[in-house]
């Protein structure tokens, strides 16, 4: 495998997980930790497992049929595409709020930067990566380096906090309570919406796919997950120390209080550096993926794919400015994109029984099924989460 093909691989992994840590995924985190404790350990690994499946099944069926997810259904089933495109869009366009919000926070956090400015800023240097001459390069990059450092932050703040790790390691696996809605809204922040189609779309974009592709493909999904997942556990660890301690979070940036808590200045200064790394790789990985799902649709789309970009960027920006970024939107964003995720994976495996869209490809049955499997529980949730927000 040469080298440039690797970087690739290693970037739609990094884009994928970039994409999924974003302001929601510290805000989500954090809120759960408080509320659960160590009990929250299971709902982690729980939503760890949903997420590979879920990941395997669509990098995969994607990669070989060489079709992204909304040619794909709309030959399935036509007006199929546009409906889950339509899904998917609204989903990146709400999260793309809340990470400009987080840029914003980040950068206040930093250097103490107006937030409004801050956010505007941050829009700015997202929109000069996609014009940079080699834009999916620099995107790859940039990612993985942000990527790199954010989990090496909440490493040190994971440690500082002094967690009481074997406890949380016991509920993992046999919890004193489960809580369905904090489990959708994992999933629905890792791999839901435009999060789960975002390496696979890339992997696409740069001519990887076909059956002997698979091998790099799962390596590059499964490496995605781990990323997201080891970053989940270190920020849940980090905040587990502190709410431990008998520690009242702030409402308003619980996120930030968890690494001042747990080291202090310098470790408001590290949350400053993992919500901007976060929320601008996310505002990144959501306008890229976003819009490639709209751009086969119509070839002045494709040809100017980079000014659409900049629109849904300069579009989140703008309403930002407008609303504002509460805690709670970044708490139902991540459910909301949970619920798309039954209804976009299901479409991908019905797609996989074609062989005429797949190519001749036999989609392993294990897979097919731990993707039902996904389906169906991720569906039960959904109904769950509804109830709740209904009574």
């Amino acid at each position: 495998m040469n080298k440039q093909r690797t970087s690739i691989l290693l970037g739609a992994a990094f884009l994928m997980a970039t994409s999924a840590i974003g302001p929601g995924f510290l805000t989500q985190t954090t809120v759960f930790t408080q509320q659960h404790a160590a009990a929250f350990a299971f709902a982690i690994l729980v939503s760890i497992l949903l997420d590979i499946g879920a990941q395997l099944n669509i990098w995969r069926i994607l990669t070989v049929s060489h079709s992204r997810a909304q040619d794909l259904a709309n030959a399935l089933l036509p007006g199929l595409g546009y409906f889950l495109a339509l899904l998917v869009v609204l989903g990146g366009l709400v999260f793309n709020i809340a990470n400009i919000g987080g840029c914003g926070l980040g950068l206040q956090a930093l250097f103490g930067l107006d937030t409004l400015y801050g956010a505007i800023l941050s829009g700015v240097m997202a929109l000069f990566i996609f014009w940079m001459k080699e834009a999916g390069n620099a995107m790859d990059q940039f990612t993985r380096y942000l990527g790199i450092l954010m989990v090496l932050l909440t490493l040190y703040v994971a440690v500082s906090s002094q967690p009481p790790v074997v406890d949380a390691l016991r509920q993992m696996v046999w919890p004193d309570r489960i809580d369905t809605k904090s489990i959708i809204t994992l999933v629905g922040g890792t791999v839901g919406g435009y999060i789960s189609f975002a390496g696979a779309h890339r992997l696409l974009d740069a001519g990887i796919g076909g059956p002997a592709a698979i091998p790099q493909v799962n390596q590059s999904a499964t490496k995605g997950i781990l990323i997201t997942g080891v970053m989940r556990i270190l920020l849940f660890l980090a905040a587990l120390g502190v709410v431990t301690k008998g520690v009242q979070l702030d409402s308003g940036n619980p996120a930030a209080a968890v690494f001042r808590s747990a080291a202090g200045e310098i470790g408001y200064r590290f949350f400053g550096m993992v919500m901007w790394s976060a929320a601008i790789t996310s505002v990144v990985g959501a306008a890229y993926t976003s819009v490639s799902f709209l751009k086969t649709f119509h070839p002045l789309i494709a040809k100017n794919e980079k000014w659409f970009i900049t629109f849904f960027i300069v579009c989140s920006t703008v309403i930002f400015a407008v609303l504002g970024n509460p805690v709670q939107l970044l708490i139902i964003a991540g459910a909301l994109n949970g619920l798309i995720l039954p209804v976009a994976l299901a479409v991908m495996l019905l797609a996989a029984y074609n062989k005429r869209l797949v190519q001749g490809y036999s989609h392993p049955k294990i897979l097919s099924l731990i993707g039902w499997i996904v389906v169906v529980i991720m569906s039960w949730l959904s109904i769950l989460t509804l109830k709740q927000w209904l009574v």
